[in-house]
């Protein structure tokens, strides 16, 4: 026997038109998919933002050390004087190029002076640093190899850069820890370390770092601070 739709109550009637309406479908199932696509979406974006950062950083250190392989007085007539300013200018470049990273908030920059000493050995004759991480050269500081042939050099072991007869190698080290730029943190606090170095391009004094008048502040490794020396 069937049933009059029209003798229904209305709350039944009211279920029947319910069980037959598939007007909210396409919301019910935007519901359950939208924080899965939301999340893979956030993820990706931190990932990318981890490879560009990762990027980016070893330009910095690769220019960086360019740009203080090339400083230097503009006397063509004697070896270049290097000065603690012209280490400061590079310093300050570094700032340009990884300012919207926090380069020396969240890390730090070390440049070396890597040349042979009396010995015919390998020298780190000098070492500037900026940056507030906590973070100590992996590959020497300044004054190791001042004598004798012990100190191989810099870089990691086995291939260490050396530097020839009457010339210098600009060393350059980037420590950095990265920050999440989304709420999905798993790569959060991971470290980034990245090395350039350049033969310098001119004939230089490498006796020392000269001071101007008035003095320059110099780039001491025993500071940890983001802000520019003093």
């Amino acid at each position: 026997m069937t049933t009059n739709h029209a003798s229904k109550p209305k709350w039944a009637r009211k279920l029947d038109e319910l069980k037959r309406c598939t007007s909210g479908v396409a919301m019910i199932e935007f519901a359950f998919t939208a924080p899965l696509l939301l999340s893979a979406g956030l993820m990706g974006t931190e990932t990318a933002n981890y490879a560009i950062t990762h990027m980016q950083i070893s330009q910095i250190a690769m220019q960086v050390a360019d740009n203080v392989s090339r400083v230097g007085e503009q006397d063509v007539l004697v070896a270049r004087r290097v000065f603690e300013d012209d280490v400061n200018e590079a310093f300050v470049g570094g700032e340009k190029l990884g300012g919207r990273y926090g380069i020396y908030e969240q890390g730090r920059i070390i440049i070396s002076s890597l040349q042979q000493n009396a010995d015919g050995g390998q020298w780190l004759a000098w070492q500037r640093c900026r940056g507030a991480k906590n973070h100590v050269s992996s590959y020497g500081v300044e004054g190791d190899g001042s004598s004798g042939t012990g100190f191989p050099g810099m870089g990691p072991t086995g291939e260490e850069i050396e530097a020839a007869t009457g010339t210098a190698v600009m060393f350059v080290e980037i420590s950095y820890t990265y920050e999440s730029v989304t709420p999905f943190e798993f790569l959060e606090g991971d470290e980034l370390h990245y090395t350039a170095a350049f033969n310098i391009r001119d004939s230089r004094d490498l006796t020392q770092l000269y001071q101007t008048n008035p003095v320059s502040p110099v780039a001491d490794c025993d500071v940890f601070s983001s802000a520019r020396p003093t």
